[in-house]
Formats: C-alpha cells, structure tokens, sequence
C-alpha cells in the first residue's frame, strides 16, 4: 500500500458517508452511505487509481448487525476477553465488543477502506479496536471469541475460511451470523439466537432478514 493511500483512504470515507446509527445498536455511530450510486460511482474512479475492493464496509450488514446486538444483550461473553472481528467491514460487531469491556478488541480486514472506517467508527465511539490489515486465516488462534458476520457469501470464500474457523472452535467461542446466504454452513453448531435485522432494498431483495447466531463445532466435534 503507498503512503498516499490511507490519508485518500480518510477523506474518502468521510466525503462520501454520514454518521448514521446502528438499527439494532443505535447508541453505536457508524459512517455509513446514504445513497449506494453516488458511493459506489466514486469507488469505480478509485477502483482505477488505488484498486479499490468495491465498499461493502461502508454498510451495516445483517450479520454484524445481529452480532452487535447480541453482545448488547450478552456481555460477559467479551467482558475482560480478548476478541477478533473478522472479516469486520464497518467494525460495528467489535465495537460493541469493546463497549462491552472486552480486554483486547481486533477487526481483520483485507480491505485498507475498510481498515480507515474501522478506525474512524472506533475513534467516534470512543472504542480501542486495533486493525490488522491483513488476511489473518490458518494464524494461531490467540483470541478467546471470534465474530464472523455474513462471511459465507461465495463458495470460495466458505471454502478458505471454514476450516481455519473450526479449528479455532476447539479452543475459542467461534459465534457465525448468518442471514440465509447460500454457501454458510447448515450443521456443525449450536444456534444461540436468531434476529429479524431491516435490511436496505438496495442491498438485499427484502425489507429485512432473518438472521441465526451459531456457535460453530470445532473440526473433532463435527466428526462422526
């Protein structure tokens, strides 16, 4: 990544989003996009000049959504813990991780827009969540509850990430939301709650999803 690009990556999350509110977690504060055409117009021009990733962070998905809220409602799940959100887009389900009191809050993401909105998101809620930058699979498990909001989206995805996340099962809480998407696991966990979570029709062919919290098996508990 140049030096250029996290200052561009700043200004362009605060240029062409707003504070807006969680749906399920209103207390917490996100920069978010109003309108997806004007966003996803600008993210084409950089897309040519910095090969920018299309801006799903720039969007509370249902998954992280469902995610926040539970640990809303349950927080000695992270209280004192230390945490991983992966794959975390607008790093909505870590920061409601840290203003939970988890002792250590980490949001994994591939994305380095993603990574200035996290940072920001966290500033703005007043949150310590550090951000790795980084595609942080088959690394030793070091956290003691992972998040993972609507992560199984496309086969390839499923396909690199599962196995890692079921080997961290065997020694962490491994909690999956998922709003219904094709490649997410349909055995191999424990559903902890499920939540009807307003989606935008921009984004989703629906008003709202359902959406499952699962506390995933590890790879030894879904033997046979």
């Amino acid at each position: 990544m140049s030096d250029r690009k996290p200052s561009c990556a700043q200004a362009f999350v605060r240029q062409y989003t707003a504070l807006s509110a969680a749906r399920l977690v209103p207390d917490i504060k996100l920069h978010l996009a109003t309108e997806i055409t004007p966003l996803w117009q600008a993210s084409e021009a950089f897309l040519q000049a910095y090969n920018m990733p299309p801006p799903f962070w720039a969007f509370a998905w249902p998954g992280s959504e469902a995610l926040a809220h539970y640990v809303t409602l349950h927080p000695a799940l992270v209280a004192g813990k230390k945490v991983l959100d992966f794959a975390a887009g607008s790093g909505l389900a870590g920061i409601a991780c840290a203003k939970a009191g988890a002792a250590l809050v980490e949001a994994a993401e591939i994305d380095p827009f993603a990574a200035a909105a996290i940072a920001l998101n966290a500033a703005e809620n007043r949150c310590d969540v550090t951000v790795l930058l980084d595609d942080v699979v088959g690394s030793p498990c070091r956290w003691d509850v992972l998040l993972c909001g609507d992560v199984c989206y496309e086969a390839p995805m499923a396909r690199h990430i599962m196995p890692w996340l079921r080997r961290c099962a065997a020694q962490a809480v491994v909690l999956m939301a998922d709003p219904g998407r094709k490649y997410a696991p349909s055995e191999g966990g424990t559903q902890l709650a499920r939540y009807e979570v307003p989606t935008s029709l921009e984004l989703e062919d629906s008003p709202s999803r359902w959406v499952g919290l699962t506390r995933l098996e590890s790879l030894e508990e879904c033997a046979p």
